[in-house]
């Protein structure tokens, strides 16, 4: 299936603003790619890339004085699979994980491992292992938050959202990832974009999607305890330990930001 992806953020500043930016769809998804999503500016301003720590294509550019355009519309092949499904997957020792995945078992700045922990043992210490243990995870946080646009807060953190009980979809990811982490399972935060294919209307706004990815046996699985049921059309941006590592534009100035628009949609053509 061929999806159409993109997005249009206006910003008003008030003087020349850096930015860096991370609304590239990831490398993994390069050769996906029918119509590349080239970043678009008005004015036009120069743009330089950059891979970051994390394997992430970003962008640094500065924004003119006074209103200022970014775009991009994309068109992206995908199986048309739901997420995978793997009852079997189990989870690894510590002392065999790959060292690439350790960073992922550490408490970070949305994720308070420590705050957690006595919470994720009491609740899934003596539960299933492996697969069935992630997914008691993404139940137990399916159930515990109540999703609201209108409680969105960008400085929540997993400890508390699990103690107000509402938010959005990255307030999911980061409890989720956070009693992961917490019952020794590396978790990692993704962004992209997500639409709603194979799901029944009504449909919300599209926003740009947050989920997770676990590794169990021997690679990274990816869960969503926001929605919690195998989605098709993951389009991923970034990954990182939370948000805080891929944040879709860091901005380091005043600034305004004054529309904000994302679409997800499947098209017949390209």
């Amino acid at each position: 299936m061929l999806i159409r992806v993109g997005f249009e953020m206006v910003y008003q500043c008030p003087a020349p603003t850096p930015m860096i930016l991370a609304l590239n769809i990831h490398y993994s998804r390069a050769s996906d790619l029918v119509r590349p999503d080239h970043l678009v500016t008005i004015p036009a301003v120069p743009v330089t890339a950059y891979r970051d720590l994390f394997g992430n294509w970003c962008s640094r550019i500065v924004a003119p004085q006074g209103r200022f355009v970014i775009s991009t519309d994309a068109v992206v092949q995908d199986s048309g699979l739901t997420d995978v499904i793997a009852t079997y997957a189990e989870e690894v020792p510590v002392e065999q994980l790959p060292e690439s995945t350790l960073v992922y078992l550490l408490g970070s700045r949305y994720c308070e491992t420590d705050l957690l922990s006595d919470v994720a043992w009491q609740q899934f210490g003596n539960g299933p292992r492996g697969w069935a243990r992630v997914q008691a995870i993404c139940d137990f946080v399916h159930q515990r938050i109540r999703f609201n646009y209108a409680h969105a807060r960008r400085t929540r953190t997993a400890w508390e959202a699990f103690n107000e009980g509402q938010g959005v979809c990255r307030d999911y990811a980061h409890l989720a990832i956070a009693l992961c982490r917490c019952m020794n399972i590396p978790a990692r935060y993704c962004t992209g974009y997500l639409g709603d294919m194979g799901t029944e209307p009504p449909y919300g706004p599209m926003d740009f999607a947050a989920w997770f990815e676990v590794w169990l046996g021997d690679r990274w699985y990816a869960f969503d305890a926001r929605n919690n049921t195998p989605r098709i059309g993951r389009v991923l941006l970034a990954r990182g330990r939370d948000a805080c590592d891929v944040a879709l534009a860091s901005t380091f100035g005043p600034n305004t930001l004054e529309s904000f628009k994302v679409w997800t949609d499947e098209v017949m053509s390209a």
